[in-house]
């Protein structure tokens, strides 16, 4: 009977989500987690779970053999523990038995089903699958075979990868029940069945989503208290930044992410603190982002200025980093005095890279000058509208120093077609983690990686690098593995292939109310622990 009246008062707590405005509040808000999506949803099937629109999604809805802890740290989900061989090609892993997918009519009687090893040997094969064309395809490139047998998932590789435990946390690993994807083929993406913690119930496309709680999920918090805490969770698709703060500022969603130019001096002091008319309601969160902003020059550019070494480091020496964070982003923002691999990331070293230095920026002009008989060097800066301040701010820095600048704004589709082909001697780009290791980024620098076949879009080449990048995947010890991404780190750096300006912060504000959310290094949305208090 109690089981009965749950389901009806989840029932009508979804339909008032649906039938009331904006600003509306039911006696049931702190059991509803409000957010908008400016960026829109795609798919939320999981084999298409490419940004982080789509994942916040997915996240709720899907799990995977292992997840990832708010440090990055590999943790137990459906796989309740694994090993890996010495020769890092062979995974072993065994499966919690108590795990069950969301309800659907095509599972019989039961409504449901536990989850088997096969389960995740057909949704890891399905990223390959041709018919299927997911962007994830990449993830399980290296893969040979798959062996399953009831709560037991064997995955052998063609070849050494111990980042690839780290790779099984992303979205597109998720398992997924084979009867239904092929009952609804591509119209899965809008008719989700997985393991989440919460479970598909609308979808009004460009509208408004709701999910509502799993009363299956098998996650407990510290004190053996099934998880989620939320009944539901819903998600409008107001289309820009500034409307969506301004739902927020009136209470009408819980949280907001990132700081956007249209609202961060509104809400933020020029030293990154709440104002004082926000800080009485809502609360900040801030941490290490795996997300490096960066400009980059592309080797083999016919251009003397970019070719120099010494001018690519008089740039690297000639503007002030934190500076331009203060100025440009309220103090949010780390700035990069390190090397490619971003603060929060083994791997990262702030030592290995270029402070603000004026005096040697203007000798390393000067000696150019001597060098190439060039006596006005000049350079042109190729960047999307998002990112003009800041490279209008390093314009007027490095004009001081004697290079002048250009700043060349185009369209981020024409910026990215560009990159790829070559086609732009100096440029902004950014990298933001796809999985927590550092041969995520140091790949861009790999010569096997050329674009427009790869990430290497400087087309930097190194015979040494490449040499320790190939030694990187046959190291299964932590420690010595992180010990040489830094020098492969550190010998990028020397070459000044780029010119990293900050490792980005993950930024949250959020009702006082709210509790629980916290933060990640790669921004990912977990609600399974999130708590709503009611409003005085």
């Amino acid at each position: 009977m109690y089981k009965n009246c749950k389901h009806i008062l989840v029932s009508l707590l979804v339909l008032l989500l649906f039938s009331c405005g904006n600003g509306t509040t039911t006696q049931k808000d702190h059991l509803v987690f409000r957010y908008n999506e400016h960026k829109n949803i795609g798919s939320l099937d999981p084999a298409f779970a490419k940004d982080n629109a789509d994942n916040w999604a997915i996240n709720q809805l899907f799990n995977g053999l292992v997840q990832m802890d708010e440090d990055l740290n590999v943790q137990p989900c459906i796989a309740k523990d694994w090993t890996i061989s010495p020769d890092a090609l062979t995974y072993s892993f065994s499966l919690r038995d108590d795990v069950k997918f969301h309800k659907h009519e095509l599972f019989g009687k039961d409504s449901t089903r536990t989850v088997t090893a096969s389960d995740f040997e057909y949704s890891l094969f399905r990223l390959c699958d041709s018919k299927v064309v997911s962007p994830g395809s990449w993830v399980i490139n290296n893969l040979w075979d798959i062996e399953s047998k009831n709560d037991s998932l064997i995955i052998i590789l063609k070849s050494p990868d111990p980042s690839f435990i780290g790779k099984l946390t992303m979205k597109y690993c998720s398992v997924v029940p084979k009867e239904i994807v092929e009952h609804y083929n591509s119209d899965f993406r809008s008719n989700p069945i997985g393991t989440g913690p919460f479970q598909f119930k609308r979808w009004e496309e460009n509208l408004k989503l709701v999910f509502r709680r799993n009363d299956n999920y098998f996650e407990t918090d510290g004190s053996g208290n099934q998880l989620p805490y939320l009944e539901a969770v819903a998600i409008t698709f107001l289309p820009d930044k500034q409307s969506e703060f301004l739902q927020f500022a009136q209470g009408n969603i819980d949280f907001v992410s990132g700081l956007d130019a249209s609202y961060k001096d509104e809400i933020l002091t020029a030293t990154g603190k709440l104002r004082e008319q926000y800080a009485i309601d809502v609360n900040m969160i801030r941490g290490p982002y795996l997300n490096t902003e960066y400009l980059a020059f592309f080797m083999e550019s016919k251009v003397t200025e970019i070719q120099s070494q010494t001018l690519r480091q008089a740039i690297n020496y000639g503007f002030d980093k934190q500076k331009m964070m203060t100025y440009l982003r309220n103090g949010i923002g780390i700035p990069a005095y390190g090397g490619f691999i971003p603060k929060g990331l083994p791997g990262y070293n702030e030592s290995i890279g270029f402070t603000f230095q004026t005096e040697k920026a203007k000798q390393l002009v000067q000696q150019f000058k001597q060098e190439t008989g060039i006596s006005n060097p000049e350079i042109t800066i190729t960047t999307t509208s998002n990112y003009l301040s800041f490279c209008e701010f390093i314009q007027r820095e490095l004009q001081k120093i004697g290079i002048v600048v250009n700043v060349d704004v185009i369209p981020a589709a024409t910026l990215k077609d560009a990159k790829a082909n070559g086609k732009l001697d100096l440029f902004r780009a950014s990298w933001v983690a796809d999985y927590p290791d550092a041969e995520n980024y140091l790949s861009l620098y790999s010569s096997k990686n050329f674009a427009p076949n790869g990430p290497n879009y400087t087309h930097f080449k190194s015979e040494q690098f490449d040499a320790w990048y190939q030694e990187a995947f046959t190291i299964t010890n932590t420690k010595q593995r992180e010990a040489l991404y830094t020098k492969m780190d550190s010998l990028v750096m020397a070459s000044t292939p780029i010119i990293p300006l900050f490792y980005d912060e993950v930024v949250r504000f959020t009702r006082k109310n709210v509790n629980g959310l916290g933060i990640n290094p790669i921004n990912m949305l977990d609600l399974k622990r999130v708590k709503k208090s009611t409003l005085k």
